[in-house]
Formats: C-alpha cells, structure tokens, sequence
C-alpha cells in the first residue's frame, strides 16, 4: 500500500510532461535556426561574386571590365599581397576591393609598394582601421551619406564629365595638399583623389561600390565615372583579398578583441545591461509576508513526500532526524503533561516520560535526543522506534 501511494503520488515528471512543456521553446528555437539558414542562403546568393570582375551576378563587376577592356585596358584578378604588390607600377591602376579586410601588415606592405609607384591606387569604401595607413591624412565620418546619387561639386575632369553618380556611403575629410575632394554630401566629400609627394602616382578614395556593380552601371553618370576612374593606365589590376592569403595569418598586435568589429562588443554590452534590467524586474521582492489561500488542497502525504525526496536528494539525515524528533517530542509534551514550551527541553521531558512507561531514561535520550543516523536504514529505524513511542504512550 506505502509503495502504491509513493508511485501515484510520485513528484518527478515524465517524458510527456516534460515535452509537453517545452515544445514551444524547441518549436522557436527551430524557426529561428531554419529563418537564419533561409536567409544566409538568400544574402549568399544574392551577393555572390561581389566586385568581381570575372562575376555576371548584379553585385559582380563584370560589365565594367568588359568595358575596359573595349577601351584596350586589360584586367586581372589578383588574391594575395604579393601579386599586387608585384602589380604596382606606373602603367597600373590598382583597385583594392575590401581594404578593411587587409592585416595591418598587410597594409604596410601595400603602402609602401604603391606610394612610389607613379601608379593609381583606388581604394572601395575604406573606413578608419585602413585609412591611416592605406591613405594618410584621410579620416572617415562616423555618419555616412543618406543620398546615394550626388553631384561632382568638383574639378575633377572625371567626376566633371560623368556628372551625377551613385557615390554616397561612406564620407570623407582629408588634410592632404592638392587633393580633389568631390561629390560632397551634407558638406563632405564621397570622392577624394589625393595625389603622390612625388611622380605622377595618386590614390583614389571611393565612398560606395555602387558604380561598379553590373546593376547600377548604366545608372546616372556610373558607367563614364568607373571607366575614367579604372582605365587611366593601360593595366587594371583588381585586388580580391582572400583569407588564403598567407600574409594574412599576421595580424599585428591586435588582440582578440581589437579583431571583433564594434558592433558585436556594443551588442554584448546591451545584452549584459538587458540581463541586468530583467533579473532587477524577476527578484524577489523583500517585504513582510502575506498570507494567501491555496488555490488546490494538497494532500498531506504529497507534501511528506515531497520533503522527504529533497532530504533524500540532499542526503540530509541530520536535517530529517531533527524533524521527526522535534514533532515527537511535539506531540508527546501533552500527552505526559509537560508544557508546550518544554516540549524540548531535556529535563523536563525525559523525566515525564520515563515515569509514565517506566522505562530506561538513557535509551529514551538516545531515541529523542541522540545524535543524527549514519545511514538511510538507521534512519528508517529511527522513524519506526519514534512510531512506536509514540503510540506506547497513547496506550499507556
């Protein structure tokens, strides 16, 4: 009978239980995961071949150098330092496509191959971590441009004869002498042409890709703009970094963290603050208790169980040993007439006792008072030998 009512009243959950309560969370947690696939493969397919001359995809750049090389101006892909440094010379424009993907060795090794060179360096939409070194004297604005079609604003003949072109990204200021700043937004130029301390050599900062994609190359003044701007030399060489690139593997003394960009440390610091302001909302109110009805009756044997399996779990014998003695000796002052408050009190309640079952004074302070079992059989013994006193002095 005790087994059958410990097996029906048993409080650990089942496997249905347990499914049934947190299927909505595997059921979000799946949504979520197929929604970031689903999306990365569409992001993926649809920037494939980005600034790739070679790539007809409408973010690739394969009409432009087509177009160049209608104009007698060749073109050649390069993925690693090495070959673009080999590249740099005065009958080459070098086009860097990613030039915050670049080491900053890889950077000073780019720099100092083409400062010299009497070539074009044309660097697409770099941003601070290249600037300083790839184009000094040039700092980008934090703000970037909300108008994607601009006008020259300059005397630039390329930028005067291509007119309005989708330039507007990233904006620009520089301090270098002689520079070309064109196709301002909000006072700040999107375009910069800056040109070498010595030889015919320049570098041309460009705001937004824009006007190289096969997609908006017959937009505004795009196509005339990349063409003057790519085929001033008879050689086009388009570098592609790549993460193969063995130069790549030295990355300075950046540490880890100075390699994750800005937004994942900014994103980690909301959600450590959103964390804060949620376990500031779910705490504990301190404050003087308040009584409430329970909204079940709950049986008392439920709630024996209950305690017992957490002593159990906690293998707390002390803990258990001290309750089942303190509710006897509870229930026993009464009984032999000692007061409530000497219910546990050693020398008021073992002479009562002893003098109403006539027993032996020490086994009854080891049973009532002793120290707590060794073991989980000790400890049911003492929960039967309390029975039995109990029910001993109801007779008596």
């Amino acid at each position: 009978m005790t087994e059958a009512t410990l097996t029906s009243t048993s409080a650990s959950p089942t496997a249905r239980q347990v499914w049934t309560r947190t299927r909505g969370i595997v059921l979000a947690v799946v949504i979520l995961l197929a929604a970031a696939v689903a999306i990365a493969a569409i992001r993926s397919g649809a920037q494939h071949g980005r600034l790739d001359p070679r790539s007809a995809d409408p973010y690739g750049s394969r009409a432009t150098a087509e177009l160049l090389g209608d104009r007698g101006v060749s073109t050649r892909v390069v993925t690693t330092l090495d070959e673009a440094r080999a590249a740099a010379d005065a009958d080459t424009t070098l086009l860097v496509a990613a030039p915050d993907m670049l080491t900053d060795h890889q950077q000073a090794g780019l720099r100092a191959a083409t400062k010299n060179s009497g070539g074009r360096t044309i660097l697409i939409a770099p941003a601070s971590p290249s600037l300083g070194t790839l184009a000094p004297g040039v700092t980008a604005d934090p703000a970037i441009s909300f108008r994607s079609t601009l006008s020259p604003s300059c005397d630039l003949p390329a930028a005067r004869s291509a007119g309005s072109a989708d330039t507007g990204g990233i904006r620009y200021s520089t301090s270098a002498p002689g520079a070309d700043v064109c196709y301002p937004s909000d006072g700040l130029p999107t375009l910069l042409r800056i040109p070498a301390a010595t030889g015919n050599g320049d570098t041309v900062v460009l705001g937004a890709p824009d006007i190289l994609y096969n997609n908006r190359l017959d937009k505004q003044g795009n196509a005339s703009l990349a063409l003057q701007l790519l085929g001033s030399r008879p050689h086009l060489v388009w570098y592609l970094p790549s993460l193969s690139d063995t130069s790549a593997t030295d990355a300075g003394k950046k540490t880890f963290l100075d390699l994750l960009p800005s937004g994942w440390l900014w994103g980690t610091l909301q959600l450590f603050i959103a964390a804060g302001l949620a376990a500031l909302w779910r705490a504990r109110r301190l404050g003087p208790l308040v009584p409430e009805r329970l909204p079940v009756a709950i049986r008392a044997s439920e709630t024996v169980e209950g305690r017992s399996r957490l002593y159990r779990k906690a293998n707390a014998r002390d803990r258990a040993a001290t309750a089942l003695r303190s509710t006897t000796r509870t229930r026993l002052a009464p009984l032999i007439g000692v007061s409530p408050a000497q219910a546990h009190a050693l020398e008021a309640l073992l002479p009562a006792l002893s003098a109403r079952l006539d027993g032996d004074g020490q086994a009854l302070h080891a049973l009532l008072f002793g120290p707590p079992p060794s073991d989980d059989a000790a400890l049911i013994s003492l929960a039967d030998q309390l029975d039995a006193l109990e029910r001993e002095v109801r007779r008596s």
